[in-house]
């Protein structure tokens, strides 16, 4: 058992100093990685705060965040930073407003009209015969490459490459003017 580990257990059981010498070794982890997370978006003031808040959530309910480190799977440093990554992003969500819970939001506000989709009309030889099929057993029919190259006998790169080239031909001819 290395002294990382030791300590780990040490503070999990309650022992102060454990805590102490936690706070002091990774505590420089858990800024940077807030920092570097806040930096982008102007609010670096808040990484002091937001640092605190990860120590919080480390010793909150019994240590249970920090119980749930698993040294097989990741050092406890990369751990630490994607916690405080995470506490960063939460903080960074809340500031944007996003805090409100779907389930509080009346179903009235979310609803959004229905928009029947218009059927576009393909100009008579713009596309292959094969092209047309192809489009039709994708779009229409709902099948997958495979499925459609199994119907027609072909490698599945061919009706990839097909379906490529009428959408290419597709967006040419429907593009608007100064696209």
């Amino acid at each position: 058992m290395n002294t990382e580990t030791a300590d780990l257990d040490r503070l999990l059981n309650g022992d102060k100093p454990a805590w102490d010498r936690f706070v002091g070794r990774y505590a420089p982890v858990i800024f940077a990685a807030v920092h570097r997370r806040l930096g982008p978006s102007g609010r670096n003031d808040d990484a002091e705060d937001v640092a605190q808040d990860v120590f919080v959530r480390l010793c909150a309910r019994d240590f249970h965040v920090l119980r749930s480190y698993d040294a097989s799977r990741a050092r406890i440093t990369t751990w630490l930073t994607v916690i405080a990554s995470s506490a960063a992003i939460d903080h960074l969500r809340r500031q944007r407003g996003y805090t409100q819970p779907l389930d509080s939001v009346p179903e009235a506000a979310l609803a959004v009209d229905p928009v029947e989709p218009t059927r576009i009309q393909i100009p008579d030889g713009l596309l292959s015969p094969r092209q047309t099929l192809i489009l039709d057993m994708l779009y229409t029919q709902d099948m997958d490459v495979t499925d459609a190259a199994a119907v027609l006998g072909v490698d599945p790169q061919t009706i990839r490459s097909t379906h490529h080239k009428a959408l290419t031909k597709l967006r040419a001819h429907f593009r608007e003017p100064g696209d």
